[in-house]
């Protein structure tokens, strides 16, 4: 099995941070540290080992692959990943759906 390493852009963080507050809500919606203590982890390992199933993000792009999942704190979350030059994998996009398909 092949391990990649994987690193987050500052791109992917600020997104986060766009999408959760700073702090946990009143009804108890996670914040983006939570996202990155529960979920972020998980996200990272399903790239470093899993890139080549991982579908492509379009189609003869296999620089781009996309994982659409589950999470612990969050229903529904896709990030995208890049192939960077050095064999690396770089976190560019993540969309942190908190409804889920049945809200």
């Amino acid at each position: 099995m092949t391990r990649r390493d994987v690193r987050a852009t500052p791109d992917f963080f600020a997104k986060i941070d766009i999408q959760l507050p700073d702090e946990r809500g009143p009804d108890g919606e996670p914040s983006w540290v939570d996202f990155q203590a529960y979920e972020l982890l998980a996200i990272v390992e399903r790239f470093a080992v899993g890139w080549d199933e991982l579908p492509e993000l379009v189609h003869g792009r296999s620089d781009y692959r996309i994982l659409i999942t589950t999470g612990r704190i969050a229903p529904m979350i896709s990030v995208i990943g890049q192939l960077a030059l050095d064999g690396a994998i770089e976190l560019v996009d993540v969309d942190i759906d908190l409804r889920g398909p049945w809200k």
